[in-house]
């Protein structure tokens, strides 16, 4: 895929939503001329006709791939939405369309707070955007202006956690939740094996190491020989992969978010003659964006996790919701090219969870919005696994709890019931 042909094409959809964005804005506190007097208690971002969602995310930088997914897949869930039946219908019997207003943060923190600070007042939640450092830049603000943020794509625990963060809920699964069972799976093993870890510097991939180790207690047959990290803004982690290649480790759990960081892991630890088998977080195991340019079928196995399809699966496109999605991002977000990260997928996801909110939303507040934001229960999304749903009132989880191991094949990913 040409990710900077995409990138520039989403990020020329992106201001087109934010000039319509602010046209609205001005009436976005119910004080515009098509509001009902019901209108006039309206939270900011929302009219009788309309809602408006801002989306802080990297739409440049190392993780422009994902991040441009995460504004690509709700636009093009809510660009159909909107052509077809003129939007969402609310449980107030109104119909209204959505919006979508992003801003680039380069995944940078300082940076998504600043969009924040400049989104709030415009819009009515905050949604999809990427990054456990990004989102947790401004959480603490959303939650003293009581503005959601809402099935953001992190798996940091904190924002389930409604007595810390009330204003918060995540999508995806926790990463305790993956580095747990990729443990269970090695665990499942009739042999022994040496494990080898190189984790992100941060919350992130302290979240995975902690569930890896969950997933492997009282298992005999495994050994962490070393564990090292990295931090997000390095440029390369040469050193630390031939530290680790040093262990003759025969698996390595590499709980990293940085792309190119990923691919010149795989290249080098070839270079180096180690070829363990390796586990990948679901955010950067794209086979043809990170895989096949690292040359992962060098390898014994690649593992990740997964809830949802993936569009770059072989019997994909062919499927009827495959089918939908793929002309729909085409369409309404300019984005022609298959996705080769799951992140589209998700925030499509994303819109379809929304669609349900808006469905039983009552009143046109923010109080109400979180309200049935944590009510949505045994919810199968479009694009789901079997299995996985979505689940928002259990404290302490994501919307999206469950996962599935897969094992590479080359071209994607197969479920993988036991380590072979």
């Amino acid at each position: 895929m040409n990710m900077r042909r995409t990138a520039r094409s989403a990020i020329g959809m992106v201001a087109m939503a934010s000039v319509v964005a602010l046209a609205l804005a001005g009436c976005s506190r119910g004080g515009g001329g098509n509001d009902s007097s019901a209108s006039s208690a309206a939270s900011p971002g929302i009219t009788d006709t309309s809602i408006t969602l801002g989306i802080t995310t990297p739409l440049s930088g190392a993780t422009a791939g994902p991040g441009t997914c995460t504004v690509a897949g709700i636009t093009a869930y809510f660009g159909e939405k909107n052509d077809k039946d003129g939007g969402v219908k609310f449980g107030d019997g109104k119909t209204r369309k959505v919006n979508i207003k992003a801003l680039d943060d380069a995944y940078d923190p300082q940076k998504a707070k600043a969009n924040y600070d400049q989104l709030k007042d415009s819009v009515f939640a905050m949604t999809a955007g990427l990054g456990t450092p990004t989102n947790r830049a401004w959480r603490e603000a959303a939650t003293a202006d009581k503005v959601p943020q809402a099935l953001i794509m992190t798996g940091d625990p904190i924002f389930s956690d409604q007595k810390q963060s009330p204003w918060s809920l995540g999508f995806v699964p926790i990463y305790q939740n993956e580095g747990e069972a990729f443990g269970k799976l090695l665990a499942s093993s009739s042999g022994t094996h040496k494990v080898a870890i190189l984790s992100q510097n941060d919350d992130y991939g302290k979240g995975y190491v902690e569930g890896f180790k969950k997933g492997i207690e009282g298992a005999s047959n495994i050994t962490i020989v070393k564990e090292l990290t990295y931090e997000a803004t390095d440029t390369s982690v040469d050193a630390q992969l031939t530290e680790l290649a040093g262990t003759k480790a025969d698996v390595f759990f590499n709980a990293m978010s940085i792309t190119p960081l990923v691919i010149s892991s795989l290249q080098k630890a070839q270079q180096l003659n180690w070829k363990p088998s390796w586990f990948l977080p679901s955010n950067t195991s794209s086979p043809s964006a990170i895989l096949a340019p690292g040359k992962a079928s060098a390898y014994p196995g690649v593992y990740t996790v997964a809830f949802a399809q993936s569009a770059s699966a072989p019997t994909f496109a062919s499927s009827d919701g495959g089918k939908q999605f793929l002309a729909d991002l085409k369409q309404y977000a300019n984005y022609p090219d298959t996705p080769a990260f799951p992140h589209c997928v998700w925030s499509w996801q994303v819109g379809a969870v929304l669609d349900q909110v808006f469905q039983k939303m009552t009143s046109p507040t923010r109080d109400e919005f979180m309200k049935e934001l944590r009510s949505i229960k045994d919810y199968v999304a479009p694009l789901m696994l079997d299995g996985s749903s979505v689940n928002t009132t259990v404290d302490g989880q994501p919307a999206v709890s469950t996962v599935t191991v897969q094992k590479y094949n080359g071209k994607g990913f197969a479920p993988a019931t036991s380590w072979e």
